[in-house]
């Protein structure tokens, strides 16, 4: 459990920081891409913003769960098994859900690429943060 729960927090903080930092450059810096956000489809009374906000903690354990269970597959120096352990996971789990989110939500292709993009570098970065921490 020990090998589970230290990788995942330590992930946890890292991507917590990374993702809200980088969700502030990306609205000063790219507004544009932001402006669909304004739809009453993500409008929220606020009772589940905790919610949002764990989210980081939430994927770093689950990711953490999964590369204890499949290290081994991995193999290379840590950058390698980090960017390969984010590349399966994106595609195995991640691409058929962003798949159905587009098929099912009046969203667009730029948003849904941009949630593949944002969680690809999540796995990556937690990846790279697994294989140096528990390798």
């Amino acid at each position: 459990m020990k090998k589970v729960v230290f990788p995942g927090s330590i992930a946890g903080v890292i991507l917590f920081v990374i993702s809200y930092g980088g969700l502030y450059l990306g609205v000063r810096l790219f507004p544009y891409l932001f402006v669909e956000y304004n739809n009453p489809l993500f409008n929220s009374d606020g009772s589940r913003d905790m919610l949002f906000y764990s989210h980081a903690f939430l994927i770093s354990m689950a990711l953490s769960w999964f590369w204890e269970r499949f290290k081994t597959l991995f193999h290379g120096s840590f950058i390698t098994r980090g960017v390969e352990f984010g590349l399966v996971y994106s595609l195995v789990a991640l691409l058929p859900v962003m798949w159905i989110t587009f098929s099912a939500l009046d969203i667009t292709v730029v948003m849904v690429a941009g949630w593949f993009v944002y969680g690809l570098v999540q796995a990556v970065i937690a990846g790279l943060v697994f294989a140096r921490i528990n390798p």
